[in-house]
């Protein structure tokens, strides 16, 4: 008997019907390529609302974060804290 032909131990899942796709619009698109990595920054609006989506590539391998817009200037006010620091806070010896 191959695993394959082993029944499941969490039974039959079924997950429903897929989801209808989200009719999205794209606001403002802009990319940067840091090293050897790529990080597209998307703009985009759908009817629950607007929202940055960040996309990082690397070598075709994707991984993404969606901040609600709401959260944009929290998150600029973080990552302006985390620049600020980058450049105070000298790097160790290596």
């Amino acid at each position: 008997m191959i695993s394959n032909d082993r029944p499941s131990p969490y039974g039959n899942r079924h997950y429903g019907s897929p989801k209808p796709p989200v009719n999205e619009e794209t606001l403002k698109t802009d990319r940067v390529q840091i090293e050897r990595k790529t990080f597209v920054f998307t703009l985009k609006e759908n009817p629950r609302g607007r929202f940055l989506r960040i996309t990082e590539d690397v070598g075709g391998r994707r991984d993404t974060i969606i901040i609600p817009a709401p959260g944009l200037e929290e998150f600029r006010k973080l990552l302006d804290d985390m620049v600020k620091a980058a450049a105070e806070i000298p790097p160790k010896a290596q």
